[in-house]
């Protein structure tokens, strides 16, 4: 009686099926980031603590730069509110922007990414997703700050279209600047490490800009980066919108940056995000 040897077939490998499975199309990619959105929301449920920057920052930098430097500046704090919190709308969306880069690198770091990448998903849900849940925290920090600001006494001298316009020309700049964030948290080995850079992105950006003051007294070198500063863009286009006055040109200054920036740092993102998964 002869008997047969079982050889066995040679293990294979557990790969990612997200880059190359064809059967994930939109309908699924769509359905892999509304689950992953909903995931990311409710971590800021189960830690309450990870809002604290989106809804106290509106307030303290109200606050600080209001009625410590508002005299200083403006003379008036009244007339300084007008000026100086509709900038506030860009420099939140920036701050909570580049935040998402230090929550991403500790995903990596606490072995979450491991999970995902052994899941039949788009590699591009997983940012998407972030995006999406920042943007909830976004609308939150914008309400707070609007809402404080017209208890201080800050006038909308326009309507309500002209404040939800200026409200998603900064989410849209805000987003945008997300995937550089993203970008640095996987390029970067800790979250100290992208901290800190985002520190020094951050600050050039928001101080050297139109934010908080007018540019007309800065040194001509300062006033030269002002001037290609897209903040500076995006300050005087909500102060704008939001005070009356000419549009067009700030407006199409910050679609561009956001559009250019978006085409440039999501593939490499994504590309970044597929390398390390």
């Amino acid at each position: 009686m002869s008997t047969a040897t079982l050889t066995p077939a040679p293990a294979r490998a557990l790969e990612p099926a997200a880059d190359t499975d064809p059967r994930i199309g939109l309908r699924s990619t769509l359905r892999h980031i509304g689950a992953l959105t909903r995931r990311n929301l409710m971590r800021i449920k189960a830690d309450p603590e990870s809002m604290f920057d989106a809804v106290l920052m509106p307030v303290i930098f109200t606050v600080l730069f209001v009625y410590v430097f508002g005299g200083a500046i403006s003379g008036d704090q009244d007339s300084y509110k007008q000026y100086m919190i509709p900038g506030l709308l860009g420099q939140t969306g920036l701050t909570l922007a580049m935040a998402v880069g230090t929550g991403l690198n500790s995903d990596f770091q606490t072995g979450v990414m491991d999970r995902f990448r052994t899941l039949p998903i788009g590699r591009s849900a997983v940012l998407v997703s972030k995006i999406a849940a920042e943007t909830c925290r976004a609308l939150l920090s914008f309400t707070i700050l609007i809402v404080f600001a017209m208890i201080l006494g800050f006038e909308i001298k326009t309507g309500p279209l002209e404040l939800l316009a200026a409200i998603g020309l900064s989410l849209l700049f805000g987003m945008s600047i997300v995937w550089i964030s993203m970008l640095l948290g996987m390029a970067l080995r800790s979250a100290q490490a992208v901290q800190g850079v985002s520190m020094l992105v951050i600050m050039p950006l928001q101080f050297g800009s139109s934010i908080f003051a007018p540019t007309d007294s800065m040194p001509g070198w300062l006033q030269a980066f002002t001037h290609y500063n897209p903040l500076s863009a995006l300050a005087d286009a909500c102060r704008n919108l939001l005070n009356g006055g000419p549009l067009t040109h700030s407006v199409l200054i910050v679609l561009g940056w956001s559009v250019a920036i978006t085409a440039v740092f999501a593939p490499l993102a994504v590309a970044r995000f597929r390398k390390r998964t």
